[in-house]
């Protein structure tokens, strides 16, 4: 973040400067830090608080948000990262049950990238056996040859998945399906062929696939592989649901209209990896992902991951006209 001089430091960011030197990094974060720092900042504001998980970029916009106003409501939503506070009062009805906005990603652009839906995460570990014996023989039908083929079959899909994305301008990463072998396992000496190996998959699930043809599919490359071949899953997400981004969902409809106002350019996509937002979605409740960060390099979870000064301002700018617009939203009907 671009610094200043100590006299002309806008608040907020001394605040973020604040909380960015409480460790809250894994393996050992500090949770109980950073609740106590939120806690004596809603102390300060009178204003009370319940704790959830969210990220740093949210926290600021509630902290700086006016304690005297009782017509600004004021709510912080849930990402994955910190357990802060979130102060909340004169709601016309319980967000939490309603509507969710959840995190985003940087865009290097002007634009601002808002998520409707996401792809569904399937960590699959394909098993293969076979027969073992010393390292210098030629072995058949050996675990490594079969495995060797459920890879090269996955690793194919994974190519044609890619070309597909290449070849359209129109799609974006989050419109086709993603696969990455991220481990391999097996074997005991150089000199001895292993009865058993192993590979693991992350697969990220377009919502528009056919979950159960695709099962089959995975299924099928593992029985063509020969016997004694098959997988399973360690993460496996079968509810993919899509937030409407039309004036039919009255969330949306002040979504954006506070961004036309702003003039904010939007760019609806379907987010790559996974949040929070596919348990809320699976349960009915709408969900937006969106993090207010334009001009700024996807860096998430990256070596230098850094935020420039104005960006973060101007995100809380955006923060302070949009929780406004979502928390006074009518409640619907089923809301009730």
């Amino acid at each position: 973040m671009t610094s200043k001089g100590p006299e002309e430091e806008h608040p907020s960011v001394t605040l973020f400067r604040q909380y960015l030197r409480i460790r809250t990094v894994q393996p050992k974060p500090d949770y109980g830090a950073a609740v106590a720092f939120f806690e004596e900042r809603a102390r300060q504001l009178g204003l009370g608080c319940q704790k959830v998980e969210v990220a740093p970029g949210y926290v600021v916009t509630v902290l700086t948000w006016p304690g005297t106003n009782p017509a600004l409501p004021s709510i912080l939503l849930n990402s994955h990262t910190d357990v802060v506070p979130v102060f909340k009062e004169h709601w016309s009805h319980d967000p939490f049950e309603a509507f969710k906005d959840s995190e985003g990603i940087a865009n290097p652009t002007d634009a601002f990238t808002v998520f409707y839906s996401e792809r569904s995460p399937w960590w699959v570990r394909v098993t293969s056996t076979g027969r073992p014996g010393h390292g210098s023989l030629f072995i058949e039908d050996t675990a490594a040859e079969k495995l060797h083929k459920v890879v090269s079959s996955i690793l194919a899909f994974r190519e044609k998945e890619w070309q597909r994305l290449q070849s359209n301008p129109h799609l974006k990463e989050g419109a086709v399906t993603s696969v990455n072998l991220t481990k391999l396992e097996g074997g005991v000496a150089y000199n001895v062929v292993p009865a058993t190996m192993s590979a693991s998959f992350d697969f990220r699930v377009a919502p528009d696939v056919d979950f159960k043809a695709f099962e089959e599919q995975l299924q099928s490359w593992c029985q063509a592989a020969g016997e004694g071949v098959t997988l399973e899953f360690a993460q496996k997400w079968m509810h993919p649901q899509v937030t409407p981004t039309d004036d039919s969902n009255p969330w949306w409809a002040a979504f954006s209209r506070v961004c036309k106002d702003m003039n904010l350019s939007l760019e609806p996509e379907i987010m790559p990896a996974a949040t929070d937002s596919r348990f809320i979605r699976a349960v009915g409740v709408p969900a937006l992902g969106f993090s207010p960060l334009n001009r700024t390099p996807v860096l998430l979870h990256d070596h230098d991951e850094r935020l420039h000064e104005a960006v973060f301002l101007r995100g809380v700018d955006i923060y302070t006209r949009l929780l406004p617009a979502l928390a006074s939203v009518p409640a619907l009907p089923s809301d009730s």
